[in-house]
């Protein structure tokens, strides 16, 4: 897949693992389109980078979703490689009942749904493209689970699954399917969670995964793994015990 000369979308781009893509990207020299919930922090991803095209987009509202696609394949037709990358991360006890589900966003909507609904919509565009990728941005932990993260996880070993059901689907095509599979990565994901649990490790930089991207796109490489998370993919047997006291 080549590097440069593409147009892409990135949800959840103002921000950590979705910044630091943009970035890398737009360096190699690429048009970079983002999109988030929050306008303010848009603006500053744009101050930034001022080559970033940005729309506001929360992408748990169906009604966003599709407006979204509109804006990004009428705008720009040339659009040929999606980055699903939005997500949410929320500790649950589910010892407390349903309350410790409902008091929080929903993970389910952001981490899975939302990426399925978004590919459905632009895979009739980007199969007319002539190379085409779709990323996936997953987590070791959908691999080997952090138990007091229960549904992010879930949500991860999903888009898995659905990452490998979706590069057989589209083998023929001419579409891609990349699957970013990161360790714990120093962002705002965990809401200052790490912080609550006197967690030490903040987890490498966003901008490692962001090289480990590129370098994975330019080598055909559909399962894109990155530090750690090769021992939670790998054993996750012998890692679990290891994570979860």
């Amino acid at each position: 897949m080549k590097t440069n000369g593409n147009t892409i979308l990135i949800t959840g781009g103002a921000t950590g693992i979705g910044f630091s893509l943009a970035d890398a990207f737009v360096e190699f020299g690429n048009r970079v389109l983002i999109c988030g919930r929050r306008e303010a922090k848009l603006r500053e991803a744009k101050s930034k980078l001022p080559q970033l095209e940005t729309m506001v987009c929360d992408v748990i509202n169906s009604g966003d979703r599709q407006a979204l696609f509109r804006w990004a394949t009428t705008q720009f037709p040339d659009l040929n490689i999606l980055v699903n990358n939005a997500g949410i991360q929320r500790q649950i006890d589910f010892t407390k009942g349903p309350q410790a589900l409902a008091d929080g966003e929903n993970e389910i909507a952001a981490n899975f749904e939302a990426p399925i609904h978004l590919t459905a919509l632009f895979i009739p565009h980007l199969l007319r493209q002539r190379d085409a990728a779709i990323m996936n941005v997953t987590s070791g932990l959908g691999f080997t689970l952090l138990a007091i993260l229960p549904v992010y996880c879930a949500t991860k070993a999903a888009m898995h699954s659905f990452s490998l059901s979706l590069r057989h689907q589209l083998r023929a095509t001419s579409i891609r399917v990349f699957e970013l599979i990161p360790p714990t990565v120093d962002t705002e994901l965990d809401r200052g969670a790490r912080e609550q649990r006197n967690q030490k490790d903040r987890g490498i930089h966003p901008d490692e995964v962001a090289r480990a991207a590129l370098q994975g796109l330019s080598g055909d490489q559909d399962e894109i793994v990155i530090g750690a998370a090769e021992r939670l993919k790998a054993d996750p047997a012998k890692m679990f015990p290891m994570i979860n006291h």
